[in-house]
C-alpha cells in the first residue's frame, strides 16, 4: 500500500513538471537587439554611460511620466509593433527585477543607447553595449533557461521565439561621421558599409547558430534629417551624404539578409526597410498630422543642438504634432505611425498564442511651458 502510495506521488510530481515545462514552451516572445531607438532601460543602469535617458522629461507620457530608459516621451517602435502583434514587451536585460520566469514569459531586451554594429562605436559615451557584446549577454540568458528547463525544451523556446535586431544609424553618426574616430579616416564610404556588413554577416550567423531562427532585421531612416544633423549643416536642410549613407547601408543589409536566410538551414530571416515611410513622414509632416519636423520638442529653445532633453529643457505646445521628441529620436505620435506604417508594408500578423493586453496609447497633452 506504502509503494502503491509512493508510486502515485512520484507520478503527480512527474505530471505536474511535465506541465510546468510545457507551460513554458508553449509562450512566444521576443529578443530585442538595437540602440537608442529600442533600449527600454539598460543605459540607465550603466554608470557610467553619457548615453541615458533617466531625466525628466523622457517618459513624460508613458506610464506614470516618470523617465524609464526610453529616449522618447513614449512608446518605442518595437514596442507598438509587439503589442500589435500580442508579443509581450521584453524588459531591460538588465532590470533589477529580471529572472528565468520573467524570461520565459516576456523574453529580454538587450537594446542600448550608443551602440553600434561595430564594437569602437559610441566609445565617447563611454559604457554602452555594442551588438557583440548584446549577443554575448543573449547567449548567458541561453545557458540560464537551460538550467531552469533543460536543453530540449529550451532549443524548442528559443527557436519558436521572434528576434528583433534594430541598430546602425550610430555607425555612421557615432562613429564614421564623426573626425575623432579612426574609422572616418581609415575607409571610404562604400569601404565603411562593406565593414559593417562583413561584421554584421558574422553577428547574424553566430546567431543562428545558437539556434535564433525568426529574424527581423530593420534597416535605418534618414539618417542625415534628424533635427542634430540639420543643425550642423549649413542650411538647415537634410545632410544629403548622410542619407545615402543609409541608403546604401539598406541595399547592402537587404542582400545580406536574403542571402543568408537562403543559405542558412531553417533560417527565415527578413529585412525591414523603414527608409521610405520616415522619409515621406519628415518631408510631408502635415500628410500625417504633423506641424514640425526639423526640430525637437524637447530643446533649450534658439540653443542648438541641445543633444539631450533635460529638466530645464523647454517642450512645445503640443507634443503629438511633432516628429522628433529630441535631437536624435522620434516622438511618441511619429513612432505609432512608423509602427502602423511597417505593420502594413511588412504584413506583420499577431502570433497565435494566449492574448497579452496592449498598453493604450498614451494621452498627450499640451505641456506646461
Amino acid at each position: 500500500m506504502i509503494k502503491l502510495i509512493m508510486k502515485v506521488e512520484t507520478s503527480i510530481i512527474h505530471l505536474v513538471l511535465l506541465l510546468l515545462v510545457n507551460g513554458y514552451n508553449c509562450k512566444i516572445v521576443q529578443f530585442i537587439f538595437g540602440d537608442s531607438l529600442s533600449d527600454v532601460g539598460n543605459n540607465n543602469y550603466l554608470s557610467k554611460s553619457l548615453a541615458r535617458a533617466s531625466l525628466p522629461w523622457y517618459g513624460i507620457d508613458f506610464g506614470n511620466g516618470l523617465p524609464n530608459g526610453r529616449f522618447s516621451n513614449g512608446r518605442t517602435v518595437a514596442d507598438i509593433i509587439g503589442d500589435d502583434m500580442g508579443l509581450p514587451r521584453p524588459p531591460a536585460f538588465l532590470d533589477p527585477t529580471l529572472n528565468e520566469d520573467v524570461i520565459l514569459e516576456n523574453g529580454v531586451n538587450y537594446a542600448s543607447g550608443g551602440g553600434g554594429i561595430l564594437n569602437e562605436t559610441g566609445s565617447f559615451f563611454v559604457q554602452k553595449f555594442s551588438l557583440y557584446k548584446q549577443i554575448e549577454l543573449f547567449k548567458g540568458t541561453q545557458d540560464l533557461i537551460r538550467a531552469k528547463i533543460g536543453d530540449d525544451e529550451a532549443n524548442k523556446f528559443f527557436k519558436k521565439a521572434r528576434y528583433v535586431i534594430a541598430l546602425g544609424s550610430n555607425d555612421f553618426i557615432n562613429n564614421y561621421l564623426m573626425p575623432i574616430y579612426r574609422d572616418s579616416w581609415t575607409y571610404s564610404d562604400k569601404s565603411f558599409v562593406q565593414y559593417l556588413m562583413v561584421t554584421l554577416q558574422d553577428q547574424l550567423t553566430v546567431l543562428h547558430g545558437v539556434g535564433v531562427r525568426e529574424l527581423m532585421v530593420f534597416g535605418l531612416g534618414p539618417m542625415g534629417c534628424i533635427p542634430l544633423q540639420r543643425v550642423l549643416s549649413s542650411s538647415g536642410d537634410c545632410q544629403d551624404r548622410t542619407n545615402k549613407l543609409a541608403l546604401s547601408f539598406n541595399q547592402e543589409s537587404n542582400k545580406l539578409v536574403t542571402e543568408l536566410s537562403s543559405r542558412l538551414p531553417n533560417a527565415t530571416f527578413r529585412f525591414g526597410d523603414a527608409y521610405d515611410v520616415v522619409n515621406d513622414l519628415i518631408i510631408n509632416p502635415n500628410k500625417y498630422g504633423f506641424s514640425n519636423s526639423d526640430s525637437p520638442c524637447c530643446s533649450f529653445g534658439k540653443i542648438r543642438p541641445a543633444l539631450t532633453c533635460v529638466p530645464a529643457s523647454i517642450l512645445c505646445k503640443d507634443r503629438s504634432k511633432y516628429v522628433f521628441w529630441d535631437e536624435y529620436h522620434p516622438s511618441d505620435s511619429a513612432n505609432q505611425l512608423i509602427a502602423n506604417e511597417l505593420i502594413k508594408k511588412l504584413g506583420f500578423k499577431p502570433i497565435n498564442q494566449t492574448e497579452y493586453p496592449s498598453s493604450p496609447a498614451p494621452a498627450i497633452a499640451p505641456s506646461a511651458n
